[in-house]
């Protein structure tokens, strides 16, 4: 057992240093400032006061957000990738951009469901164009966000309006993301195999 100690310390830091890149400790070190000039401007107790709002905040988004996580994963490992990489690979004119237009309008949840299942796309081989697709018509022609939000407060003309309005731009965004010159790479992360 002692053996494998500085094994598992090993592959505890590569996890950390994967799982919380450089982007997260930025945030790190802003929210500490952040914080640092709210306790020195607005005194102990608004300081307080936000630190309560933010521990609150984040025991309610935090059980969804490993639970979405949990689920990208189960669904990362029983899809068959070989077959959905074939067909993504196969379908890249405009009817993957529909295809992923009518996929994100119906993914149900808040970021933490879309964004893993956008990561999963990309890990499959989707290109630009149906990545932005995929997001955009998740933003903008979220069915459940029509439902439960748009037509109880805005009424039920105005929110098919804006959702026919909004229909054609997912497939334009994904349009544009191809023909612009630039190029976007995703890391692929592969599990570890060599401490089974």
């Amino acid at each position: 057992m002692t053996g494998d100690a500085p094994t598992d310390r090993v592959h505890w830091a590569s996890l950390v240093r994967s799982g919380f890149g450089k982007s997260f400790w930025l945030f790190v070190a802003f929210a500490a400032i952040m914080a640092s000039i709210c306790y020195a401007v607005l005194g102990p107790k608004a300081f307080e006061d936000a630190l309560g709002r933010n521990t609150e905040l984040l025991t309610g988004v935090l059980p969804r957000v490993v639970a979405a996580q949990l689920l990208a994963g189960f669904v990362w490992v029983l899809l068959p990738r070989d077959r959905l990489s074939a067909f993504l690979q196969r379908n890249r004119g405009r009817r993957a951009l529909f295809v992923a237009a009518a996929v994100g309008a119906i993914t149900p949840g808040g970021p933490a469901s879309a964004f893993p299942f956008l990561a999963i796309l990309a890990g499959l081989g989707a290109d630009i164009g149906v990545l932005v697709a995929y997001i955009t018509s998740w933003a903008l022609l979220g069915v459940q966000r029509v439902i439960v939000w748009d037509m109880p407060f805005m009424g039920v003309d105005f929110s098919l309006l804006r959702f026919l309005v909004g229909l054609p731009l997912p497939i334009l965004a994904g349009m544009v993301a191809r023909r612009l010159p630039m190029t976007v790479s995703f890391e692929d992360h592969e599990p570890r195999r060599d401490r089974e």
